[in-house]
């Protein structure tokens, strides 16, 4: 039933769970209470009653019995409704003073029940605390009072701790029901929307529980990782309208190579054609392993292999294997690299970049363009830059070209798959550092900026291992 869902939330079950601590340590705050105000009490009356007795008893000694008994008498004048009882024995057994009964006269401690009214047997008999000492003849002198005060604020705190253990437990209950409730219904919000999603809903998000920042913070952190798992989706889905896009054409010309090899009658024919394919081929397989390496790195996989390396004599390998090419098409690639920066990292995969990079800027520069790669220390960072003088990107295209398979329409006649930036921007990524493409006024300046490398003691014991290596 519905309205039993209160009842079986975790909220309530807390809620209950609380109200019996409370309740508890109410019963026990109280029990502790009562138990100090009666020993007080308690404490009080005997103390009252050693007082009166040896006031009384001084009388006597002092004043003989005849004073003793003219102070009893003052005292039940000045003591209102009888805040003491008396009884005065001699030394021969006669009673002098007798408002307790002959069974009380006795030394010490102890409890003497009384009648208003002695004749009638039947009336409830009042409970006294006695208190009995000796006379200087043998006498004996009796002070009682009565302890209905004690017994009576004794029941009021039994009484009060058992309905305020109540109270607060049917407080407890009630209040655990609506915030159960209120909670059942904003937590059924919620998993509305996670079937929606598991429905195939995909931008579908989950609403805010609000009950408490902690429940806010999660459902931001499932729509974030909603939102990452939509962009993912996306992505895969963009990537395979890409790969049947970019692959349609040598899949196609594969096709007709090898149509064409059937025909073909002369063997230095069928030979070529054969290359041609095998090429071609090739090709294609470039195509899918540059896709998995992009794939593997973008899932953040390759950063046990990290190890320090100095980037200045990596970069530096890589600038001058491009000399000589960039020398043969009439373009200047000039090294400007600051000597000694290291970092920690994967050196053939920074190898890569860095060689797609430049590649990049010499294939897409006309002839007589001066290109300079920079190697420097910034505050804590290490910042990459490779500028050219060319032609450069338009900004709204920036973006873009760090996609798969996007290539600028000036370059589709130029060989390449349109994967080269996209997988430098993985391997960018996967050592923390920011691939930015801006303006070089003229032509492209891409800035790499790398973190401040960790120290040795940060890394993990397996990069040590390389490091040390």
């Amino acid at each position: 039933m519905p309205w039993l869902s209160g009842f079986r939330s975790g909220a309530f079950r807390f809620a209950f769970l609380l109200a019996l601590a409370f309740a508890a340590s109410a019963a026990l705050l109280l029990s502790v209470v009562e138990r100090s105000i009666s020993q007080y009490a308690v404490a009080a009356t005997d103390g009252g009653l050693r007082s009166e007795a040896a006031i009384l008893q001084a009388e006597d000694r002092e004043g003989g019995r005849s004073k003793l008994l003219e102070s009893i008498a003052l005292h039940r004048r000045a003591g209102g409704d009888e805040a003491f009882r008396y009884q005065v024995m001699d030394g021969t057994g006669r009673l002098l003073v007798n408002d307790l009964g002959r069974r009380a006269a006795k030394l010490g401690w102890g409890d003497v029940s009384v009648r208003d009214d002695p004749q009638e047997t039947g009336a409830d008999a009042e409970v006294l605390k006695s208190l009995g000492v000796s006379l200087p003849d043998g006498g004996v002198l009796v002070v009682a009072t009565d302890t209905y005060d004690i017994q009576e604020l004794r029941t009021r705190l039994d009484r009060f701790t058992i309905m305020a253990g109540v109270g607060i437990t049917l407080f407890a209950l009630i209040g655990g029901y609506f915030i159960g409730g209120l909670f059942m219904r904003r937590l059924d919000r919620v998993n509305d929307a996670i079937g929606r999603v598991m429905a195939g809903n995909v931008a579908e998000r989950l609403p805010t529980i609000g009950i408490s920042r902690e429940f806010d913070l999660l459902s931001s952190n499932l729509n974030a990782m909603l939102d990452r798992i939509g962009a993912l989706m996306d992505g895969l889905r963009q990537v395979t309208t890409d790969i049947a896009h970019d692959l349609r054409t040598p899949l196609s010309r594969l096709r007709q190579q090898l149509e064409a090899t059937r025909e073909a009658h002369d063997a230095e024919c069928y030979e070529a054609s054969i290359d041609s394919a095998i090429e071609q081929t090739d090709e294609i397989l470039a195509i899918f392993r540059a896709l998995l390496r992009i794939g593997t790195l973008e899932g953040g996989d390759g950063r046990q292999y990290f190890a320090t390396l100095d980037l200045s004599e990596l970069i530096g390998r890589v600038i001058a294997a491009h000399q000589p090419v960039a020398e043969d098409e009439g373009k200047l690639l000039i090294a400007e690299h600051e000597a000694g920066v290291m970092i920690v990292g994967d050196g053939e995969l920074l190898a890569q970049m860095m060689t797609n990079l430049v590649d990049n800027a010499i294939r897409h520069t006309p002839t007589g363009s001066r290109i300079v790669s920079k190697l420097e220390r910034v505050d804590s960072d290490i910042v990459v830059t490779i500028s050219d003088d060319g032609p450069g990107i338009p900004t709204e295209e920036r973006a873009n070209v760090l996609t798969r398979f996007y290539r600028l329409d000036r370059s589709r006649n130029l060989p390449g798959s349109g994967l080269g930036m996209s997988l430098a921007a993985a391997i960018a990524a996967l050592h923390y550092a920011r691939l930015e493409l801006l303006d070089n006024c003229p032509g492209l300046r891409i800035r790499l900026t790398f973190p401040r490398p960790p120290k040795a003691s940060d890394l993990p014991v397996g990069q040590l291992a390389s490091a040390a290596d």
